[in-house]
Formats: C-alpha cells, sequence, structure tokens
C-alpha cells in the first residue's frame, strides 16, 4: 500500500456530525474538525508493515506473559507463585465470577483479539487480497480496542507492589516483563495505522461526488468506518463496508444514557459503602473499603499513590457521572453555551472512564498472591463487584451518548441541510 493516506472524498466528524471535504496531509499531522475540534484522521510515517512486524512481535510477548510466572510473595519461609490468569481463578473460586470475567477480558481475552484480529486484517491488506469479511472484522477489532486494559491493569499492578513492600519479599518474574513490553509494543502498532488508510483499503463503495448542500436525512456517516452514504429516504441500512447499522444519530441515545447514568450513581452507594476487599491476618480480618485504602497510603505517606488511587476511584467516576449529567441536560434544553468547550469535555469523559479499574486489577493482583492460609490472606468484597459495575455502565452510557446532538439541538428547524467544509 502506498504511504500516502486515501481518505475518502467526503468525511462526517463524529462529534459534530460536520461533513467535510477530506484532504491530503503532510507527514505526521491531523486533521482536526473545524467546528468541534475533534481529531478525524492523521497520516502516519510508518504504515501496515510496522503495524504487522509489531503486532506479531506482540503476539510472542502474549504466550511469554501468559506462561511464565508473573510475581513470587515471599513471607514468614512461604512463598506463593502468581501467573497473569491466578486472580481470575481466585475470583471465581470466591463466586465473584462478573469480576472474573472483567478482568481475563480486559487483560488476556481482548488483547488476545485485537492481535490476532489485526493480523487477519492487515496481512490481506498488505499483499492486496480481497477476503470477505475483513470490513466486519475489522469494525469488531476497533470496538474491542477501549476494553483492552493492560497500560491499566499495570497501573494496578503497581499499586499492589507498593502496598506488598513493606509486608513481605516480592520478585518480578519474566511474565511482567513481558507483559510491560507488550504493552508498548502494542502501542506501537496503533500508532504506526490510520484506520481510514485500511478502511479505504478495504474498499470504499459510498458517495465520491456529493452536491454542496443535500437534506441532512438522507446523507449519514458510518460511525464505525466512517463511509458516508446516501440512504434516499430510508431511515437506516447496513453499511456495505463494515457491515454496521447506519442511521442519522444513535438510536435514542438520550434515554438510554439517562438509564446507565441512573444504575451508576445506585452502584456507586455500595461501592463505597461495602468493603472492597478484606485482609486476613492470623485469623484477624481488617475490611478496607475504597475510601479506607486511601487514608491507610496517607498515613503510610505514600501520597502519591493516595493520590492516584483517589483520582481514579473517587474523582474520576463522580466527574465522569455529573459531566454526563451536564451534557444530557444542556442537549435537552438546547443550550447553545460553550458547544466546543463541552464537545471537549465528552471527549475527555469518554477518555479517562477505564482508568477507574485499578482499583479492580489492583484486588485481582493481591488476591492471586497473598493466599498463605492463616499466615496472611486477601478475600473480595461485594464493594469491588459494585464499583467494577460504575466501571462498566458509566463508559457503556459514553458509548451511548452521541455527541452530534449538542449541535442539532441549537439548529433551526429551517437550517437542517449538510454543511460541507472545505
Amino acid at each position: 500500500m502506498a504511504a500516502s493516506l486515501k481518505a475518502p472524498a467526503l468525511i462526517e466528524c463524529h462529534d459534530c456530525g460536520l461533513f467535510l471535504r477530506a484532504k491530503a496531509l503532510p507527514e505526521r499531522s491531523t486533521a482536526k474538525c473545524p467546528r468541534c475540534g475533534a481529531g478525524l484522521y492523521r497520516r502516519t510515517h510508518r504504515g501496515i508493515d510496522h503495524a504487522i512486524a509489531l503486532s506479531l512481535t506482540g503476539l510472542v510477548l502474549f504466550a511469554i506473559a501468559n506462561i511464565f510466572p508473573f510475581m513470587t510473595f515471599k513471607l514468614e519461609g512461604r512463598a506463593q507463585v502468581s501467573t497473569l490468569i491466578t486472580g481470575v481463578w481466585e475470583f471465581l473460586g470466591q463466586g465473584l465470577w462478573p469480576l472474573a470475567v472483567l478482568v481475563l477480558a480486559c487483560t488476556i481475552v481482548i488483547p488476545l483479539a485485537i492481535i490476532l484480529g489485526t493480523l487477519a486484517v492487515l496481512i490481506p491488506v498488505r499483499y492486496g487480497l480481497r477476503v470477505r469479511g475483513l470490513g466486519h472484522l475489522f469494525r469488531i477489532v476497533e470496538i474491542m480496542r477501549p476494553w483492552a486494559m493492560m497500560e491499566v491493569f499495570m497501573l494496578g499492578v503497581l499499586v499492589a507492589y507498593v502496598k506488598l513492600t513493606d509486608l513481605a519479599t516480592l520478585e518480578i518474574g519474566p511474565a511482567l516483563f513481558a507483559f510491560t513490553a507488550l504493552i508498548f509494543v502494542l502501542a506501537a502498532a496503533e500508532s504506526s495505522i490510520e484506520p481510514r488508510e485500511v478502511w479505504t483499503a478495504l474498499g470504499d463503495q459510498g458517495l465520491r461526488k456529493m452536491p454542496a448542500h443535500r437534506s441532512r436525512g438522507r446523507i449519514v456517516g458510518c460511525h464505525a468506518c466512517g463511509l458516508v452514504l446516501d440512504l434516499s429516504g430510508s431511515t437506516h441500512a447496513a453499511c456495505p463496508r463494515c457491515g454496521a447499522h447506519m442511521h442519522y444519530r444513535k438510536r435514542d441515545s438520550l434515554n438510554r444514557t439517562w438509564a446507565l447514568v441512573i444504575t451508576a450513581f445506585i452502584l456507586y452507594i455500595p461501592a463505597n459503602l461495602f468493603p472492597v476487599m478484606t485482609v486476613i491476618s492470623f485469623g484477624r480480618g481488617h475490611p478496607d473499603t475504597i475510601l479506607s485504602g486511601v487514608k491507610a497510603f496517607i498515613e503510610a505517606d505514600m501520597w502519591p499513590l493516595a493520590l492516584l488511587v483517589f483520582f481514579a476511584s473517587v474523582t474520576v467516576p463522580m466527574l465522569k457521572l455529573w459531566g454526563l449529567v451536564f451534557l444530557l441536560i444542556s442537549v435537552q434544553r438546547k443550550s447553545s453555551w460553550r458547544l466546543r468547550d463541552r464537545a471537549v469535555l465528552f471527549r475527555i469523559i469518554e477518555s479517562v472512564g477505564r482508568w477507574s479499574m485499578i482499583d479492580i486489577f489492583m484486588i485481582s493482583i493481591l488476591i492471586a498472591l497473598v493466599k498463605l492460609e492463616a499466615i496472611a490472606t486477601i478475600e473480595p468484597g461485594i464493594g469491588a463487584t459494585s464499583f467494577a459495575g460504575v466501571v462498566v455502565v458509566t463508559i457503556i452510557a459514553s458509548m451511548m451518548f452521541d455527541p452530534r446532538l449538542m449541535w442539532d439541538a441549537v439548529e433551526k428547524k429551517d437550517d437542517r441541510s449538510a454543511r460541507i467544509a472545505a
């Protein structure tokens, strides 16, 4: 494939719904929406060959990270060796299968699926092979990316390591080094390719030439692959390139987002009232809530970790929920106040929610390492399940909210034509 980006002639901004004419970009630059400032597409200096090589390297590192010991916990002459999946088995053994499924998916299953899916798409594209279903597969890969939380897991490992270093001896295994390298390798692989370049290579069957003005209800951009189609009076259709359901706006976006936000607020109460874990030492239990864990870090003069846990587990969920409430109300009131700033707020909300999983990942590491029967054991609490529910529900709520509604709400009824920027 040529190194230059072959962008479609007409694209839609995912964040504000503005249609724009795509232009060629200089190397290492990004095209941004002139109305809301969202990034539209970029031109990379590497390309598909680098992404394939890095993905293959990631596959080797993934195998090492899952086969060899991750960490070893030594206390009172006894040692407990853990692997990457040990925490999952411990969650299952204690009947907390939702947490087991969540940790397994975010740290093992989804990262592996992304590696394999990326290779399955990029190799045929690299050699010009026409394989059916590649568009559908690449769409699934892109949908899974926000749920691959290896870097968040590493922060959980860091918090757990610092929490245990004063209690026992910890030895880092080869799997932890491989897992750390895997994070950087996959990040480099993702940055090596521009998704729109891949979509263009998979086939652009949409509109190539559009008039300056059309009924906005007929021109629709696929939210998954960016293909622009004229539905010609239809209210919905399947994208011919990726198979996604195409619609003018996300269906029932406001009601669904409200329902998820209210659910998250309800779950947030037990998440903070009940213990997220209990440390049992020589038969005595010490339950910890999220806030008591922060307090323990402060008392131990570990201010950076205290701030990290407080920000990720307390501040981020609440700011995200209240931010979504603010955006929902502003849309329903058809507010035109600081639209561009509200678009930036939504992008922040969309990107930071996953980092609240630090506490859940930390607990999975602790219960995998500290299980020395009467000497020391750590058990997860009901608060952990509730808190994981808050994180997952808020992430889905962000996905359900359609930011284009903010811009639609302030448009006059007689000004619904699709504006196409030069």
